[in-house]
């Protein structure tokens, strides 16, 4: 580990901001370990708000923001550090890099305190962990997007901070491009082991990127923990709702089979039953239950000898396809229409030569059955 670096910390924040104006009101408390922590939600939840508070742009009404073992912000203690004494790197979306700078002068622009031969000690690291060396002596204009991308993490990075700001600082490029960009950040924060808190709207980056994922909405956390807890496995509906559950039901209760952890439920409007994993309800309680268009299975024939336990005949009612998938939607209903979603590669729509009309299978797992609050 280098010598200055910053000592291993937890960055934790629990904060309220009302914002009269725009009727929004910021309610976060979360806890960011060392490594990458992805804020998610839609437009407007919050996420750009929380960055400004953790780096002291927006002021907090009441709460506390630490960084480590360093106090940025608590209304109790009347503390609030000053931007340029929390040591925060940000990056936003839109970069802000110096264009009259070149790539080196641009990464010594938040050393300018430092001794030269500090700033090019420093300097000369961050061009070699971000493979942007040969770059040094070109203007931003003169490099590409990804390049341009390097240089503001570079940028970020090469005062040591004690927490990364990222708002969405890969949007627009390749997925090539972003995976190196990824691998060498992560590569510099083995050594370094800084928090890292990263705004996505991207579900592939939560799993590609993030050890926890913090899901907002209107200015709430929602859900936090690991991603594949959190994604695959939604408690709430607006949960699964950003995470492209595209089939929500009501859903009552109809017997609960504790032997073999299991419940039955209806889907309201329907005579169709489902086979769910067991959760603690009643028969005769009200549930939601998710499921995901890509857990689904289509088959055009009855299939036999099965361990999924949901099996119901349907018929085609649409067939879309969206770039290199297809949205196929199916009516489930015997008195009244029950529409679902089922997501397909286009190989798998032209084998079971799908089209509207055509009689087809259902097949669900059980586990593919989420019960939502």
């Amino acid at each position: 580990m280098s010598l200055d670096a910053p000592p291993a910390g937890t960055c934790s924040v629990r904060i309220s901001k009302q914002f009269a104006a725009h009727d929004f009101e910021l309610v976060a408390d979360l806890i960011a370990p060392p490594g990458i922590t992805i804020l998610f939600g839609a437009s407007g939840a919050g996420k750009t708000t929380l960055l400004d508070c953790v780096a002291g742009l927006t002021i907090p009404d009441s709460g506390q923001i630490k960084a480590g073992d360093c106090v940025f912000f608590d209304n109790l203690a009347r503390i609030n550090l000053p931007v340029r004494y929390r040591n925060v790197g940000y990056v936003l979306q839109h970069l802000a890099l110096f264009p009259h700078l070149s790539v080196r002068e641009n990464l010594e622009f938040g050393l300018r305190t430092s001794k030269q031969s500090e700033r090019r000690r420093k300097v000369d690291e961050i061009l070699e962990s971000f493979r942007i060396g040969n770059l040094s002596l070109r203007k931003p204009s003169e490099i590409s997007g990804g390049e341009r991308q390097r240089v503001a993490l570079g940028r970020a990075l090469v005062i040591n901070p004690r927490i990364l700001l990222l708002d969405e600082p890969l949007g627009g490029l390749d997925a090539p491009t972003k995976s190196k960009i990824v691998d060498d950040l992560l590569e510099w924060n083995r050594e370094h082991q800084i928090p890292i808190l990263y705004v996505t709207h991207s579900r592939d980056e939560v799993f590609a990127l993030g050890e926890r994922v913090v899901v907002l909405e209107k200015g709430r956390v929602v859900a936090q923990g690991a991603p594949h807890e959190v994604m695959t496995v939604p408690r709430q509906e607006t949960v699964a709702q950003l995470f492209g559950f595209e089939n929500i039901f009501n859903a009552t209760v109809v017997a609960a089979h504790e032997n073999l952890g299991t419940l039955t439920c209806r889907l309201d409007g329907s005579t169709v039953e489902l086979e769910t994993p067991l959760v603690r309800a009643e028969p005769g309680s009200l549930l939601r239950l998710g499921i995901a268009a890509g857990d689904i299975l289509l088959a055009t024939v009855k299939p036999e000898g099965l361990s999924a336990r949901n099996v119901l005949p349907a018929v085609v009612k649409a067939v879309a396809q969206r770039d290199a998938m297809v949205m196929v939607e199916v009516d489930c209903g015997t008195q009244n229409e029950l529409r679902i979603k089922v997501r397909l590669t286009l190989g798998a729509r032209d084998s079971l030569a799908l089209e509207n009309g055509r009689q087809v299978w259902v097949i669900v797992k059980t586990h593919s059955c989420h019960l939502m609050a």
